[in-house]
């Protein structure tokens, strides 16, 4: 079954690099919109970042930038910043719309385009909050985060690898232009949405309590290493060297793994002699050490397809920790209906993730990322 997707009729151009902003141009392009990436002539900072091909195509270009035109123009030349407020203010519905991560650029700011076409849309990605230059790694650092990742005896600061805020910046942006949109449908009005990096990262620290947690009670958060902060979560290790991670969120979740690894009698000890009581999360939390020493000898007499076989019949929340190269040889993105081959030029063939959301029991896809300037001529 095809249906149209859900923002077929919008046209987007998108003057970005990196992460955030790409990203968001290709969610809305995955949902229907038509989104066209704009570039320097020879492309932006971006366009050769690893990981690369043996040839040195950018995979990681590549995959941002899938369905999505391309065009490319001399950005500091009068000719070439013309021929991107054109395109940005062609008339029509669904269009005037900008998204981008160089905000600052008075040829291309909302002003400018607003004079061309007052219903105009831009979504402006910044760094930090006071417009200063700032990536997901500086922000991180400027946050908390890094202070209480990694194992708790390590003395210093270890960075996520996941660039998380840029990650959600993008899909908060992909929702601020849907937003914007809907708002001009009913209005006729445009809008200017500037959206920092640093107030995303804020927002959601804020949001989940981090940084409420010192204004309320006086103490930040620590470091909780593998445990999970709240309740019951630990990894444990097998006798052939697999590696898995357990939550027990519920008092039935607990209740199996403890009958699972057959230590009832030596948790109901020490629950007594704790004056604990293991159906409460924050008992659990904060007795966790001696709760995993009694499960993880359990772990360790058994191989990981006997952990499996065992956790896969409980009602525990696991999982064994794999390498990507361990996902995709596993064959899940084969069985996964998000996946479809994509024949993606000077790159080759592979299975490549369309829209995680299924629409009617569809996930969308988009065709591969254009060459660069592919469409300069349209």
């Amino acid at each position: 079954m095809t249906t149209e997707k859900p923002l077929a009729g919008l046209r987007i151009v998108e003057v970005s690099s990196f992460v955030a902003s790409p990203l968001a141009g290709l969610t809305l392009s995955q949902l229907g919109a038509d989104v066209t990436r704009v570039d320097p002539i020879g492309g932006a900072a971006d366009v050769h970042r690893w990981p690369v091909t043996a040839e040195g195509e950018s995979i990681y270009w590549a995959g941002l930038n899938k369905g999505k035109r391309s065009v490319t123009a001399d950005l500091r030349s009068d000719d070439g910043q013309e021929t991107v407020r054109r395109l940005i203010t062609a008339p029509g519905d669904g269009g005037g719309i900008l998204l981008t991560n160089q905000a600052g650029r008075a040829w291309m700011s909302h002003e400018t385009l607003a004079a061309l076409r007052p219903d105009v849309i831009t979504v402006e990605i910044l760094g930090r909050t006071d417009g200063t230059p700032g990536v997901d790694y500086t922000v991180n650092a400027g946050l908390g985060f890094p202070m209480i990742t990694g194992p708790v005896d390590h003395s210093g600061v270890v960075n996520h690898v996941l660039p998380a805020w840029d990650v959600a910046c993008g899909l908060y942006a992909a929702l601020a232009i849907s937003s914007a949109v809907r708002r001009r449908e009913r209005t006729g009005a445009g809008a200017h949405v500037s959206l920092p990096l640093e107030d995303t990262a804020l927002s959601i620290a804020s949001t989940l309590g981090y940084l409420t947690e010192p204004q309320v009670t006086g103490q930040g958060r620590e470091g909780t290493g593998n445990a999970v902060y709240g309740t019951f979560g630990t990894d444990v290790a097998t006798s052939d060297g697999g590696r898995f991670m357990l939550v027990a969120l519920t008092p039935r979740h607990f209740r199996d793994l403890v009958e699972l690894t057959g230590v009832a009698d030596a948790v109901a000890a020490v629950e007594k002699a704790l004056d604990a009581d293991f159906r409460s999360e924050a008992d659990r939390f904060t007795h966790r050490a001696v709760l995993t020493a009694l499960i993880e000898p359990w772990f360790a007499r058994h191989t990981s397809a006997e952990a499996t076989a065992a956790l896969a019949s409980s009602s525990v929340l696991w999982e064994q920790y794999r390498s990507f190269s361990d996902v995709v040889e596993s064959g899940a993105l084969s069985a996964n209906p998000m996946f479809a081959e994509l024949d993606q030029p000077r790159i080759g063939r592979f299975l490549a993730a369309g829209h995680p959301a299924s629409f009617d029991g569809e996930h969308y896809f988009t065709g591969p990322a254009s060459e660069l300037g592919a469409d300069n001529e349209r």
